[in-house]
């Protein structure tokens, strides 16, 4: 009993450890680009007609697959609610731009104000994040 006690002593005081700056330079790296397949998926979707077509279908699943282990990976060094809000953030900006310029969406005043609130609030977080 004595033996646990102290073994999950240590194991709390290890991850009580701050990270590595390196380590948390490479997560947040990590978070942008598991944003950026979030647009690949999100505009994606949109060239799957429902899941219709087939390799829009695979090429979107497999954008998905890769945005959600990259998120999980970025999550190990960074806060939860910060890792996820910055990844829908960057996920939605770049899914407004795109649908701008692909999909001849508006881009109007009120649309291009909200954007740039998105990326305020993302630049945001990641100065209000520790370390």
């Amino acid at each position: 009993m004595n033996r646990r006690r102290k073994r999950s002593c240590c194991l709390i005081r290890h991850r009580e450890q701050p990270e590595s700056n390196g380590r948390k330079i490479m997560s947040w790296a990590i978070l942008v680009i598991a944003g950026l397949f979030e647009v690949v998926w999100a505009i994606g979707l949109k060239y799957t007609e429902g899941f219709t077509r087939f390799w829009p279908s695979v090429g979107t699943v497999a954008a998905m697959i890769i945005s959600m282990g990259l998120l999980g990976l970025a999550m190990k060094a960074l806060p939860v609610g910060t890792a996820y809000a910055v990844w829908v953030g960057v996920g939605a900006v770049g899914t407004v731009v795109l649908g701008i310029f692909l999909l001849g969406e508006s881009a109007s005043i009120a649309r291009l104000i909200s954007v740039a609130l998105i990326i305020a609030g993302i630049i945001g977080l990641k100065l209000a994040t520790p370390g």
